[in-house]
């Protein structure tokens, strides 16, 4: 809670809360019930466990919610609805502004249909939007196929915005030990490419869409392009996770010297100014880009 609050006095417009992640509330259930002496009290050790995680989100909220003016709002991480439904409503009436469900599993069965993708995501929305009122954004995987039409049916059965994208765990081998390690945890600013493209493409393709842009954005110059390419808001993760909050104020600043720099007087005026609805040749943001750089190579 008191590092919330510092967020709101260098500037920020809103809190995202760290997530729960339905698997790992499930993962240290399980291990607490398999640990018992008593299996017939396995199924109360598990709801215990889940219950008492549950209680202690939603008394960050709560605490965050007396300490900060601004909105603050919760984060999911799901795979499945049922588990979270009632869960949202415990989030609302613990005083949260929005949730933001991350939703994503990693699917690698050869014979699976991409529709259940579609699918599960409209399912999570609908469930998840018929137990609130507050407003519910999507936090995306960039390892869905077409992140457009996705988008663009899960805005139709209630989302009220996205985030382009979530960044998940990311595995590296370790060649001394032989064994799968944890990767790097944070982005870099060379991740912001993708976030770039999608941000470009969705803003561009769907009118009316609300994205919030996250993963690699690190520096002042990195919101500005966000901005340009569409987005209406900006996340920031590893940026305050290396530089703590400073960066935000001083994130600000330079926005609002580039702003007059520009003669710009609002951001709605470059909001989206290079989205792919807004430039002459979208192709700009297209793969077909990439062979016509490298053709003019020797």
């Amino acid at each position: 809670m008191e590092k919330n609050k510092e967020f709101e006095k260098t500037g920020a417009g809103a809190i995202v809360l760290k997530s729960l992640f339905e698997e790992q509330i499930e993962l240290q259930s399980d291990s607490f019930a398999d640990s018992s002496d008593y299996p017939e009290a396995a199924d109360y050790i598990r709801g215990y466990v889940k219950a008492n995680q549950i209680n202690d989100y939603l008394e960050l909220i709560r605490k965050t919610k007396e300490a900060c003016t601004i909105p603050v709002i919760a984060s999911i991480n799901c795979y499945k609805s049922a588990a979270w439904v009632e869960f949202a409503h415990e989030i609302e009436k613990a005083g949260a502004d929005a949730i933001e469900l991350n939703i994503f599993f990693l699917e690698t069965d050869l014979t699976y249909n991409s529709d259940k993708t579609r699918d599960l995501y409209v399912n999570i929305i609908r469930n998840v939007k018929k137990a609130v009122s507050i407003p519910v954004t999507v936090k995306m995987s960039k390892s869905v196929g077409n992140i457009p039409a996705l988008i663009n049916d899960v805005k139709a059965n209630g989302a009220d915005g996205f985030v382009l994208f979530n960044r998940y765990y990311q595995p590296d081998i370790d060649i001394n030990k032989m064994q799968i390690v944890s990767g790097n945890v944070f982005s870099s600013a060379a991740d912001l490419s993708d976030t770039l493209r999608w941000t470009a493409i969705v803003s561009g393709k769907i009118p009316g869409v609300s994205i919030a842009a996250s993963t690699g954005v690190h520096d002042w110059d990195g919101v500005i392009k966000c901005l340009l390419a569409g987005a209406s808001a900006v996340e920031l993760c590893s940026a305050v996770y290396l530089h703590g909050p400073s960066v935000i104020s001083q994130m600000h600043n330079c926005l609002e010297e580039w702003m007059h720099q520009m003669h710009f007087d609002s951001l709605k005026q470059f909001i989206g100014k290079l989205n792919m609805a807004n430039i002459e040749n979208p192709a700009m943001y297209e793969r077909s880009q990439f062979m016509k750089y490298f053709s003019n190579r020797d």
